[in-house]
Protein backbone atom coordinates (compact mmCIF):
# COMPACT_ATOMS: atom_id res chain seq x y z
CA UNK A 1 0.00 0.00 0.00
CA UNK A 2 1.08 3.57 -0.66
CA UNK A 3 2.63 5.59 2.15
CA UNK A 4 1.04 9.01 1.79
CA UNK A 5 0.51 10.47 5.27
CA UNK A 6 2.83 11.88 7.94
CA UNK A 7 1.96 10.47 11.36
CA UNK A 8 3.66 11.12 14.68
CA UNK A 9 4.90 7.95 16.38
CA UNK A 10 6.62 9.58 19.36
CA UNK A 11 6.29 12.91 21.08
CA UNK A 12 6.80 14.94 24.21
CA UNK A 13 5.97 18.41 25.42
CA UNK A 14 8.67 21.03 25.86
CA UNK A 15 8.86 22.75 29.21
CA UNK A 16 11.37 24.74 31.26
CA UNK A 17 14.36 23.12 32.95
CA UNK A 18 15.00 23.78 36.60
CA UNK A 19 17.25 26.83 36.85
CA UNK A 20 20.59 25.62 38.19
CA UNK A 21 24.16 26.84 37.72
CA UNK A 22 24.98 23.68 35.73
CA UNK A 23 22.20 24.27 33.20
CA UNK A 24 24.73 24.62 30.34
CA UNK A 25 26.16 21.53 28.62
CA UNK A 26 29.10 21.13 26.24
CA UNK A 27 30.59 18.26 24.22
CA UNK A 28 27.72 15.92 24.98
CA UNK A 29 25.70 13.34 23.04
CA UNK A 30 22.09 12.65 23.95
CA UNK A 31 20.34 9.48 22.76
CA UNK A 32 16.68 8.47 22.93
CA UNK A 33 15.02 5.17 22.00
CA UNK A 34 11.97 5.38 19.74
CA UNK A 35 9.53 2.48 19.48
CA UNK A 36 7.93 2.12 16.05
CA UNK A 37 4.22 1.20 16.19
CA UNK A 38 3.66 0.81 12.43
CA UNK A 39 5.72 0.72 9.25
CA UNK A 40 6.79 3.65 7.09
CA UNK A 41 9.39 4.65 4.54
CA UNK A 42 10.46 8.16 5.54
CA UNK A 43 11.24 9.91 8.81
CA UNK A 44 11.42 13.47 10.09
CA UNK A 45 12.26 14.86 13.52
CA UNK A 46 11.13 18.00 15.33
CA UNK A 47 13.58 19.78 17.63
CA UNK A 48 12.08 22.53 19.75
CA UNK A 49 13.69 25.46 21.59
CA UNK A 50 10.29 26.88 22.57
CA UNK A 51 11.31 27.58 26.17
CA UNK A 52 14.85 28.69 25.39
CA UNK A 53 15.98 32.30 25.64
CA UNK A 54 19.08 31.92 23.49
CA UNK A 55 19.92 29.91 20.33
CA UNK A 56 21.06 26.29 20.47
CA UNK A 57 23.12 24.40 17.89
CA UNK A 58 22.79 20.68 17.19
CA UNK A 59 26.07 19.80 15.49
CA UNK A 60 25.11 16.31 14.33
CA UNK A 61 21.93 14.23 14.36
CA UNK A 62 21.77 10.50 13.64
CA UNK A 63 19.27 7.69 13.60
CA UNK A 64 20.39 4.14 14.33
CA UNK A 65 18.13 1.46 12.91
CA UNK A 66 18.59 -2.02 11.51
CA UNK A 67 22.27 -2.09 12.39
CA UNK A 68 23.09 1.13 10.51
CA UNK A 69 23.54 4.83 11.32
CA UNK A 70 21.83 7.42 9.15
CA UNK A 71 22.66 11.13 9.25
CA UNK A 72 19.69 13.45 9.61
CA UNK A 73 20.00 16.82 7.86
CA UNK A 74 18.26 20.19 7.98
CA UNK A 75 18.16 22.18 4.73
CA UNK A 76 20.82 19.77 3.51
CA UNK A 77 23.20 20.59 6.37
CA UNK A 78 24.52 18.41 9.17
CA UNK A 79 24.42 21.18 11.78
CA UNK A 80 21.39 23.29 12.67
CA UNK A 81 20.95 26.33 14.89
CA UNK A 82 17.53 26.84 16.46
CA UNK A 83 16.70 30.35 17.64
CA UNK A 84 15.13 31.03 21.04
CA UNK A 85 11.44 30.21 21.00
CA UNK A 86 11.63 28.43 17.64
CA UNK A 87 11.53 24.85 16.39
CA UNK A 88 12.66 23.07 13.25
CA UNK A 89 11.55 19.98 11.34
CA UNK A 90 14.40 18.06 9.73
CA UNK A 91 14.60 17.08 6.08
CA UNK A 92 12.78 13.81 5.39
CA UNK A 93 15.09 10.80 5.70
CA UNK A 94 14.24 7.95 3.33
CA UNK A 95 14.38 4.84 5.50
CA UNK A 96 12.32 1.65 5.60
CA UNK A 97 10.92 1.29 9.12
CA UNK A 98 9.12 -1.82 10.32
CA UNK A 99 6.38 -2.05 12.91
CA UNK A 100 7.19 -2.99 16.50
CA UNK A 101 10.92 -2.40 16.14
CA UNK A 102 13.24 0.06 17.88
CA UNK A 103 15.38 2.90 16.58
CA UNK A 104 17.61 5.39 18.37
CA UNK A 105 17.88 9.13 17.81
CA UNK A 106 21.17 10.76 18.85
CA UNK A 107 22.35 14.36 18.67
CA UNK A 108 25.60 16.08 19.57
CA UNK A 109 26.06 19.44 21.27
CA UNK A 110 29.62 20.61 20.65
CA UNK A 111 29.59 24.04 22.28
CA UNK A 112 28.06 25.40 25.47
CA UNK A 113 24.29 24.99 25.16
CA UNK A 114 21.53 26.30 27.41
CA UNK A 115 19.64 23.12 28.37
CA UNK A 116 16.38 24.92 29.05
CA UNK A 117 13.82 23.33 26.72
CA UNK A 118 13.17 19.95 28.32
CA UNK A 119 10.52 17.73 29.81
CA UNK A 120 10.68 14.98 32.44
CA UNK A 121 8.89 11.77 31.53
CA UNK A 122 9.05 8.20 32.76
CA UNK A 123 7.59 4.84 31.94
CA UNK A 124 8.67 1.51 30.43
CA UNK A 125 9.30 3.12 27.02
CA UNK A 126 10.78 6.41 28.21
CA UNK A 127 14.44 6.33 29.16
CA UNK A 128 17.34 7.94 27.32
CA UNK A 129 21.02 8.45 28.04
CA UNK A 130 23.78 11.00 27.65
CA UNK A 131 27.54 10.67 27.27
CA UNK A 132 30.52 12.97 26.89
CA UNK A 133 31.90 13.53 23.41
CA UNK A 134 30.49 12.90 19.96
CA UNK A 135 29.01 9.41 20.27
CA UNK A 136 26.36 9.87 17.60
CA UNK A 137 27.81 7.03 15.50
CA UNK A 138 28.84 4.73 18.34
CA UNK A 139 26.63 1.67 18.28
CA UNK A 140 27.15 0.74 21.91
CA UNK A 141 27.55 3.47 24.51
CA UNK A 142 28.37 1.46 27.62
CA UNK A 143 27.19 2.18 31.14
CA UNK A 144 30.67 3.23 32.24
CA UNK A 145 30.79 6.20 29.86
CA UNK A 146 27.10 7.18 29.90
CA UNK A 147 24.28 7.89 32.29
CA UNK A 148 20.57 7.16 32.00
CA UNK A 149 18.11 10.04 31.97
CA UNK A 150 14.37 10.68 32.01
CA UNK A 151 14.94 14.25 30.88
CA UNK A 152 14.05 14.70 27.22
CA UNK A 153 15.83 17.72 25.73
CA UNK A 154 14.81 19.48 22.50
CA UNK A 155 13.49 16.44 20.62
CA UNK A 156 9.72 16.90 20.69
CA UNK A 157 8.35 14.81 17.84
CA UNK A 158 9.11 11.92 15.50
CA UNK A 159 6.90 11.42 12.45
CA UNK A 160 7.01 8.84 9.69
CA UNK A 161 5.47 8.69 6.23
CA UNK A 162 3.04 5.83 6.43
CA UNK A 163 -0.26 4.39 5.24
CA UNK A 164 -3.34 6.59 5.50
CA UNK A 165 -5.17 4.38 8.02
CA UNK A 166 -2.46 4.92 10.66
CA UNK A 167 -3.10 7.63 13.23
CA UNK A 168 -2.07 9.21 16.53
CA UNK A 169 -3.73 9.74 19.91
CA UNK A 170 -2.34 12.65 21.95
CA UNK A 171 -2.25 12.38 25.77
CA UNK A 172 -2.17 15.89 27.26
CA UNK A 173 -1.69 16.87 30.89
CA UNK A 174 0.60 17.35 33.87
CA UNK A 175 2.85 15.03 35.90
CA UNK A 176 0.20 12.30 36.01
CA UNK A 177 0.43 12.04 32.22
CA UNK A 178 4.19 12.77 32.15
CA UNK A 179 4.57 9.51 34.02
CA UNK A 180 3.75 5.97 33.05
CA UNK A 181 0.20 5.55 31.81
CA UNK A 182 0.74 6.66 28.16
CA UNK A 183 3.60 4.15 27.87
CA UNK A 184 1.39 1.43 29.33
CA UNK A 185 -1.28 2.45 26.81
CA UNK A 186 1.24 2.03 23.98
CA UNK A 187 2.09 -1.44 25.29
CA UNK A 188 -1.60 -2.24 25.48
CA UNK A 189 -1.99 -1.28 21.82
CA UNK A 190 0.81 -3.70 20.90
CA UNK A 191 -0.64 -6.48 23.04
CA UNK A 192 -4.26 -6.10 21.94
CA UNK A 193 -3.51 -5.63 18.27
CA UNK A 194 -4.34 -1.96 17.72
CA UNK A 195 -1.66 -1.80 15.07
CA UNK A 196 -2.73 1.45 13.42
CA UNK A 197 -2.55 3.67 16.53
CA UNK A 198 0.41 5.53 18.00
CA UNK A 199 0.22 7.00 21.50
CA UNK A 200 2.19 10.16 22.17
CA UNK A 201 2.60 12.23 25.31
CA UNK A 202 2.33 16.01 25.71
CA UNK A 203 2.66 16.54 29.44
CA UNK A 204 4.69 18.70 31.81
CA UNK A 205 5.05 18.16 35.55
CA UNK A 206 3.56 20.81 37.81
CA UNK A 207 1.69 22.55 35.03
CA UNK A 208 -1.68 24.21 35.49
CA UNK A 209 -4.47 25.21 33.15
CA UNK A 210 -4.74 28.83 34.30
CA UNK A 211 -1.44 29.84 35.91
CA UNK A 212 2.32 29.54 35.57
CA UNK A 213 5.21 30.58 37.80
CA UNK A 214 7.38 33.48 36.67
CA UNK A 215 10.00 33.02 39.45
CA UNK A 216 13.10 30.91 38.77
CA UNK A 217 12.37 28.87 41.90
CA UNK A 218 9.31 27.26 40.31
CA UNK A 219 9.44 28.08 36.60
CA UNK A 220 10.23 24.43 35.84
CA UNK A 221 6.67 23.66 36.94
CA UNK A 222 5.66 24.39 33.39
CA UNK A 223 3.74 26.73 31.17
CA UNK A 224 0.03 27.42 31.57
CA UNK A 225 -2.51 26.20 29.08
CA UNK A 226 -2.56 29.39 27.00
CA UNK A 227 1.15 28.86 26.30
CA UNK A 228 1.02 25.09 25.86
CA UNK A 229 -2.03 23.64 24.22
CA UNK A 230 -1.85 25.26 20.78
CA UNK A 231 1.90 24.63 20.63
CA UNK A 232 1.84 20.98 21.71
CA UNK A 233 -1.40 19.38 20.61
CA UNK A 234 -1.47 19.93 16.81
CA UNK A 235 0.40 16.82 15.72
CA UNK A 236 1.01 14.97 12.46
CA UNK A 237 -1.67 12.33 11.95
CA UNK A 238 -3.52 12.96 15.23
CA UNK A 239 -7.29 12.69 15.35
CA UNK A 240 -7.92 12.36 19.11
CA UNK A 241 -6.73 14.04 22.31
CA UNK A 242 -7.12 12.77 25.87
CA UNK A 243 -6.95 15.65 28.37
CA UNK A 244 -6.26 15.07 32.07
CA UNK A 245 -5.33 18.27 33.89
CA UNK A 246 -6.52 20.61 36.63
CA UNK A 247 -5.34 19.12 39.91
CA UNK A 248 -2.37 21.51 40.23
CA UNK A 249 -4.66 24.51 39.85
CA UNK A 250 -6.46 23.19 42.94
CA UNK A 251 -3.57 22.06 45.16
CA UNK A 252 -0.80 24.62 44.52
CA UNK A 253 -2.07 27.83 46.17
CA UNK A 254 -1.35 27.82 49.91
CA UNK A 255 -1.02 31.51 50.83
CA UNK A 256 2.02 33.78 51.02
CA UNK A 257 2.36 33.18 54.75
CA UNK A 258 3.21 29.56 53.89
CA UNK A 259 4.98 30.07 50.55
CA UNK A 260 5.56 33.52 49.09
CA UNK A 261 5.39 32.14 45.54
CA UNK A 262 1.98 30.47 45.99
CA UNK A 263 -0.63 33.09 46.91
CA UNK A 264 -4.23 32.05 47.44
CA UNK A 265 -5.14 34.54 44.73
CA UNK A 266 -3.89 31.89 42.29
CA UNK A 267 -6.74 29.60 43.31
CA UNK A 268 -9.42 29.63 40.61
CA UNK A 269 -13.09 29.09 41.11
CA UNK A 270 -14.45 25.84 39.73
CA UNK A 271 -16.25 27.82 37.03
CA UNK A 272 -12.95 29.45 35.99
CA UNK A 273 -11.25 26.06 35.86
CA UNK A 274 -14.06 24.67 33.73
CA UNK A 275 -13.82 27.66 31.39
CA UNK A 276 -10.10 26.93 30.99
CA UNK A 277 -10.91 23.32 30.11
CA UNK A 278 -13.50 24.51 27.60
CA UNK A 279 -10.81 26.53 25.83
CA UNK A 280 -8.85 23.30 25.40
CA UNK A 281 -11.91 21.50 24.12
CA UNK A 282 -12.78 24.20 21.59
CA UNK A 283 -9.19 24.39 20.35
CA UNK A 284 -9.00 20.63 19.92
CA UNK A 285 -12.28 20.59 18.00
CA UNK A 286 -10.95 23.34 15.73
CA UNK A 287 -8.18 20.89 14.78
CA UNK A 288 -10.83 18.30 13.89
CA UNK A 289 -9.96 16.10 16.88
CA UNK A 290 -12.21 13.98 19.03
CA UNK A 291 -11.88 15.07 22.65
CA UNK A 292 -11.91 12.83 25.71
CA UNK A 293 -11.34 14.17 29.22
CA UNK A 294 -10.15 12.23 32.24
CA UNK A 295 -11.44 12.95 35.72
CA UNK A 296 -9.01 14.16 38.38
CA UNK A 297 -7.60 11.42 40.60
CA UNK A 298 -8.05 11.06 44.37
CA UNK A 299 -5.79 13.31 46.47
CA UNK A 300 -6.74 12.37 50.02
CA UNK A 301 -3.65 12.55 52.24
CA UNK A 302 -1.70 14.87 49.90
CA UNK A 303 0.13 17.57 51.86
CA UNK A 304 -2.25 20.37 50.85
CA UNK A 305 -5.40 18.25 50.96
CA UNK A 306 -8.34 20.14 52.47
CA UNK A 307 -12.14 19.82 52.32
CA UNK A 308 -12.53 22.88 50.07
CA UNK A 309 -10.03 21.43 47.58
CA UNK A 310 -11.84 18.11 47.52
CA UNK A 311 -15.10 19.95 46.92
CA UNK A 312 -13.53 21.72 43.94
CA UNK A 313 -12.24 18.41 42.57
CA UNK A 314 -15.67 16.80 42.89
CA UNK A 315 -17.44 19.68 41.10
CA UNK A 316 -14.87 19.72 38.31
CA UNK A 317 -15.15 15.95 37.89
CA UNK A 318 -18.93 16.18 37.85
CA UNK A 319 -18.73 18.59 34.93
CA UNK A 320 -16.48 16.17 33.04
CA UNK A 321 -18.85 13.27 33.72
CA UNK A 322 -21.99 15.11 32.63
CA UNK A 323 -21.02 17.56 29.88
CA UNK A 324 -22.13 16.92 26.32
CA UNK A 325 -19.40 19.03 24.70
CA UNK A 326 -16.82 16.22 24.69
CA UNK A 327 -16.76 12.84 22.98
CA UNK A 328 -16.40 11.00 26.26
CA UNK A 329 -15.35 10.99 29.90
CA UNK A 330 -12.63 8.62 31.09
CA UNK A 331 -13.35 8.14 34.76
CA UNK A 332 -9.84 7.66 36.16
CA UNK A 333 -11.07 8.81 39.58
CA UNK A 334 -13.69 6.08 39.84
CA UNK A 335 -11.23 3.42 38.64
CA UNK A 336 -8.48 4.22 41.16
CA UNK A 337 -10.32 5.39 44.27
CA UNK A 338 -10.97 3.47 47.45
CA UNK A 339 -14.62 2.43 47.36
CA UNK A 340 -14.93 2.93 51.12
CA UNK A 341 -13.10 6.28 51.26
CA UNK A 342 -13.53 7.83 47.86
CA UNK A 343 -11.28 10.86 48.35
CA UNK A 344 -8.34 8.44 48.68
CA UNK A 345 -6.62 6.04 46.31
CA UNK A 346 -7.19 2.35 46.64
CA UNK A 347 -4.08 1.29 48.52
CA UNK A 348 -2.38 -0.62 45.72
CA UNK A 349 -2.89 2.31 43.31
CA UNK A 350 -1.18 4.90 45.55
CA UNK A 351 2.50 5.68 44.89
CA UNK A 352 2.81 6.76 48.50
CA UNK A 353 2.58 10.52 48.01
CA UNK A 354 -1.24 10.33 47.75
CA UNK A 355 -1.29 12.32 44.50
CA UNK A 356 0.49 10.19 41.88
CA UNK A 357 -0.51 6.60 41.14
CA UNK A 358 1.69 3.58 41.64
CA UNK A 359 2.84 1.49 38.67
CA UNK A 360 -0.27 -0.62 39.13
CA UNK A 361 -2.33 2.55 39.19
CA UNK A 362 -0.85 3.75 35.92
CA UNK A 363 -1.49 0.34 34.35
CA UNK A 364 -5.11 0.61 35.49
CA UNK A 365 -5.38 4.07 33.92
CA UNK A 366 -4.18 2.66 30.61
CA UNK A 367 -6.80 -0.09 30.82
CA UNK A 368 -9.54 2.51 31.35
CA UNK A 369 -9.06 3.98 27.89
CA UNK A 370 -12.06 2.90 25.80
CA UNK A 371 -11.38 0.63 22.84
CA UNK A 372 -13.17 3.08 20.57
CA UNK A 373 -10.24 5.50 21.05
CA UNK A 374 -7.65 2.90 20.06
CA UNK A 375 -9.27 1.52 16.91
Amino acid sequence: MKNEKWVSIWGNAVSIAENRPERYAKNITIRYPIHIPFSGNSLRLTFDNYCGNEPITLNKITVFYGGEFYKVLYNGCESVTIEAGENIVTDPLAIELRAEELMQVSFYLKDFTLMRSVVYTCGPLSEGLYANGDRTEDRDIDIITSRKTHLFYFLSNVSILTEKENRTVVCYGDSITAQDWPDFLSLRCYKEGYKNTAIIRRATSGSRILRQYECITYESYGLKGDNRFSHEVPTDGADTVIIQQGINDIIHPVGVEVNVYRPMSDLPTVDELIEGLKIYINQAKSYGYKVYVGTLLPMGGWRTDAPFRQEMRHKYNEFIRTTDIIDGCIDFDKALRDENNTDFFKKEYDSGDHLHPSKLGYERMAMEIPREILK
